[in-house]
């Protein structure tokens, strides 16, 4: 006779979060960030249950977390936990029947009825004598809990103070020590927890060749080096990011060099594209020599450091025809039946300067070089790498390749430069890639940004964490071409407090926004060219944003519910181009106590001035409905009386959005 392998528990819990779609890939976070966990827990008939999460750090530590019910017949329970240890957390969750709250319900109903009076203080009493002698418990509760159950024996009482009773504050202590008969506990599940870098960070992007690039009288060009390039990073340590991404560094290749706009006709002076890596000079390890040595380099990072800045390199795993590794590892490469290399296209767009890796043939030696790669740029000081177009190159190596590189050193964050199929992009981040590009890029009118930002902050949160870039050299959106700096405001704003990630490529904050026509990147494009810009004079003229990003990031700075991916909500405006926006943390999770709201209005229309009001979810940003409070501009320092229900005017020419912090304690 064979017996059927039961795997419901007593108490059932299932649909346990955080979880990736597939299991074998475990979720993560970063260090300080707040995460749901979250449970289906229910059982047969009427009685109470409850649910314990069971959680244990990285250094052993354990903690019980009561878990609180979520909408009501959903049977969903949640515990918030600030993960604050780097490394591996293990968890479960625990139902149990809920004894206590059982009585307290059934009491109540049945007291007040006059059914039952004294049987039910009677269950309460001796539920309350069996806590009291449970040696575990600290001797000062099981003292009150005796306490409590000799006073509901008590008929000499009066009706009106026995009934009171059974809502004492005494049952309290069951909260976190719940008296329980039944339970049944979820397999042990694993979530990682990596650096606060992972998570969050301000990224800011230029070519080191064009920070103190010179043309002469006669055209010809002097490349800015790493010392010229290391001047910019004051400026950009006053705009407040804290990354610095480079484009490949590398020699360039000469055969099928690409000129100005993307040309096959390139002028002696053209510098090429960095993308198009390897020469005489060297490969992926090597430094092109216009922009100076190994030791200038090294310079370049140690001062980036000294700013609070960490440098982000790009790892591009292709190859100009004049790359050793062509020589070297012919069968790296794609062979055409004519004798040619195929090289890379990404229809309407062909990049003869580059050849794309074939992993099929020599996977093995491949794999071994680009290691030794990383290792060689994570000596030089760098622990971030921006991946080029990841999502053209096997699965399973990034998941080989970062496993790696993490067990050897966690502190290496890898950003999936990957626009392409939703479950591609996904896959990259569940197996490895601590950040990814998305779409926010293309998001743009208030329901695609609802729709989006709902998005990868609930549902693919547990895996995947979306740098919300607002520009890059191939992107130049229509919105930003046509939008004016208004539009350049709105995106900033967003993408600073909608995430804890975001990013600008330089030029941005100088509002460039010319197109080469037909295409959707900036004209004259500086992949192709050197492009120095005068931010000073810009800014002196009053032709930039840089005092805005730097706002911006300040806020970030200061506010820690800005610094959290989950806690996005958003909120009702009578306008369909006026964005509302909360980001809520609570008290308990904060350096001084005290809950951080910010609230972002946006008028996503670049050409109007919008007025409506704003409707406030208040219980959403731990407010009682109904209740009135202040709320300051961050931007501009005005200070308004707001409730559940306000009015705003968002001129897009002036001021096209708030950034408002609610005030605590102001009544």
């Amino acid at each position: 006779m064979t017996t059927h392998a039961v795997q419901a528990g007593r108490i059932p819990v299932t649909r346990v979060t955080p979880a990736l779609p597939d299991g074998r890939w475990r979720p993560k976070a970063y260090e300080g960030e707040v995460v749901p966990f979250r449970a289906t827990v229910f059982r047969e008939g009427h009685d109470q249950v409850g649910a314990m999460l069971v959680i244990t750090s990285p250094s052993g530590t354990v903690r019980h977390e009561r878990m609180s019910p979520l909408t009501a017949g959903t049977d969903r329970w949640e515990a918030q936990v600030l993960l604050d240890e780097r490394g591996v957390w293990r968890w479960h969750v625990r139902g149990f029947d809920d004894e206590v709250a059982t009585w307290r319900h059934d009491a109540a109903l049945k007291v007040d009825a006059g059914v039952d009076v004294e049987l039910m203080y009677e269950i309460g009493a001796r539920l309350l004598d069996r806590a009291a002698d449970e040696k575990a418990r600290p001797v000062a509760a099981r003292r009150r809990l005796a306490a409590l159950a000799t006073a509901l024996r008590d008929d000499t009482m009066s009706p009106a103070e026995r009934r009171a009773l059974i809502d004492s504050p005494v049952l309290g202590l069951f909260a976190g020590w719940p008296l329980a008969r039944l339970t049944s506990d979820t397999p042990e599940h694993e979530i990682l927890v990596e650096r606060r870098r992972a998570g969050v960070g301000a990224w800011y992007e230029f070519f080191p060749r064009s920070e103190g690039a010179k043309r002469f009288r006669d055209g010809r060009w002097k490349s800015g080096t790493f010392r010229t390039a290391a001047k910019r990073l004051d400026g950009v340590a006053a705009m407040g990011f804290d990354v610095v991404y480079l484009p490949p560094i590398h020699p360039i290749g000469v055969t099928n060099r690409k000129g100005r706009n993307n040309t096959l006709d390139p002028g002696p002076q053209d510098p090429g594209s960095p993308w198009a890596i390897g020469a005489a000079e060297g490969g992926h390890d090597a430094i092109h020599p216009d922009l100076g040595t190994l030791a200038d380099f090294r310079a370049f990072v140690r001062r980036a450091a000294a700013l609070g800045i960490e440098v982000a390199l790009d790892l591009a795993l292709q190859a100009s025809p004049d790359h050793p590794w062509v020589a070297e590892h012919p069968d790296w490469f794609t062979q055409l039946p004519d004798g040619t290399i195929r090289y890379a296209e990404n229809p309407p767009k062909k990049y003869q300067d580059i050849y794309p890796v074939n992993f099929d043939d020599d996977p093995e030696g491949i794999y071994d070089e680009v290691l030794r790669v990383v290792r060689h740029w994570i000596k030089q000081g760098v622990r971030i790498f921006r991946v080029d177009n990841p999502h053209t190159k096997p699965l399973a190596f990034w998941e080989r390749l970062i496993g790696t590189v993490n067990a050897e050193d966690p502190d290496v964050v890898f950003l999936a430069e990957a626009f392409t199929r939703p479950a591609m992009m996904q896959a990259l981040a569940m197996v490895g890639f601590q950040q990814s590009y998305s779409y926010f890029t293309w998001r743009n009118t208030k329901q695609e940004l609802e729709e989006f930002l709902t998005s990868v902050s609930q549902e693919t949160a547990d895996f995947m964490r979306p740098n919300l870039f607002v520009n890059t050299p191939d992107i130049l959106t229509e919105y930003l071409q046509f939008g004016g700096p208004a539009a350049f405001t709105v995106r900033a704003t967003v993408a600073a407090t909608a995430a804890p990630l975001w990013g600008v490529y330089a030029g941005f904050e100088l509002f460039e926004s010319v197109a080469r026509p037909g295409a959707e990147e900036a004209i004259d494009n500086e992949k192709y060219e050197y492009k120095p810009r005068d931010f000073a004079a810009a800014e002196k003229e009053g032709r930039s944003l840089a005092l805005y990003l730097g706002i911006l990031n300040r806020i970030r700075a200061d506010h820690p519910a800005l610094g959290q991916l989950r806690n996005i909500r958003f909120h009702s405006s009578e306008d369909d181009s006026v964005l509302v926006y909360s980001k809520h943390l609570d008290g308990r999770f904060t350096p001084d106590g005290v809950a951080d709201t910010i609230i972002v209005v946006a008028n996503v229309d670049p050409h109007s001035v919008r007025e409506t009001t704003v409707h406030l979810d208040l219980a959403a940003i731990g407010l009682e409905p109904g209740s009135r409070f202040e709320v300051e501009d961050l931007v501009t320092g005005h200070r308004w009386d707001w409730g559940d229900a306000n009015y705003v005017r968002l001129d897009a020419f002036t001021r096209p959005a708030h950034v408002l912090h609610v005030v605590r304690g102001s009544r």
